[in-house]
């Protein structure tokens, strides 16, 4: 029978064979090649994690749409109702300089909405789930967001968001930047309260993003674009409008202090 929890288990299940095959090639000089138009690198691993997911995933939901980084994109997912979106290897540079940091993101949409969601995190041995209509789940324990103040908040974002031109008054606010190479992570990070927020102002591939969007939501924190407006996923140009997410009171003083 299918459904969100029934999706969730098959996501799960995905992303934990993921990480067995990513760790095969972590650490072990894998093959890199750069996609060429500012897309970045990609390793052997990322299209051996991307082949065994549709294997998985493909086979127990054929009827399901598809969209992957690492896949042709196939207009025929814009038809479906539901469709899996997935980043087999979320933060790809620190996978190839050996760091711990890098996730597999998994997510399920229901026509705009995402329904079902895992953000696995193999080094670490770090699993964040959701579903539309359950709690979001760090290792199978309940997590929830800060929502401090902005100033002095530890903020996930990168250099960039430092420039004046960003911010209403010229001069960016006094939390404290950090970074993670994975966006997926960051999100999730801030669903569960080690960060304060997550922001960005580029657009974002709905892969990085479609996972930890709903654990985020579902923690209580609040999670838009960078314009507000709720995030729409398996869109023709699988891109959201920036992000931010975090506690209500600190989405809402970032969302009044930027440009």
């Amino acid at each position: 029978m299918q459904g969100p929890d029934a999706d969730l288990d098959l996501l799960t299940r995905a992303a934990k064979d993921a990480g067995v095959i990513a760790m095969k090639y972590w650490r072990r000089n894998p093959e890199v090649w750069d996609k060429g138009g500012d897309a970045g690198p990609v390793t052997e691993a990322d299209l051996a994690v991307n082949d065994a997911m549709l294997e998985i995933l493909g086979s127990a939901r054929p009827d399901y749409g598809w969209l992957s980084e690492e896949s042709e994109s196939d207009p025929a997912r814009l038809d479906a109702r539901h469709c899996f979106i997935v980043d087999p290897i979320d933060g790809t540079r620190v996978f190839i300089d050996g760091q711990d940091g890098f996730s597999h993101s998994l997510a399920i949409s229901d026509g705009a909405r995402i329904i079902a969601a895992v953000v696995h995190l193999p080094v670490l041995d770090l699993t964040y789930t959701a579903t539309a209509n359950g709690p979001a789940l760090l290792n199978g324990q309940p997590i929830s967001p800060t929502d401090p103040d902005i100033d002095g908040a530890k903020v996930l974002t990168y250099r960039a968001i430092s420039d004046a031109q960003y911010w209403r008054s010229g001069v960016m606010p006094p939390f404290k930047r950090e970074f993670r190479s994975s966006l997926a992570w960051r999100l999730s990070l801030a669903a569960e309260g080690r960060f304060d927020a997550a922001l960005s102002l580029r657009a974002a591939w709905e892969w990085d993003i479609a996972a930890g969007s709903l654990i985020a939501e579902r923690a209580g924190a609040h999670v838009t674009d960078r314009r507000g407006k709720p995030m729409q996923f398996n869109s023709p140009r699988a891109q959201v409008d920036g992000l931010i997410v975090a506690g209500p009171k600190l989405h809402r003083q970032l969302q009044d202090t930027l440009a």
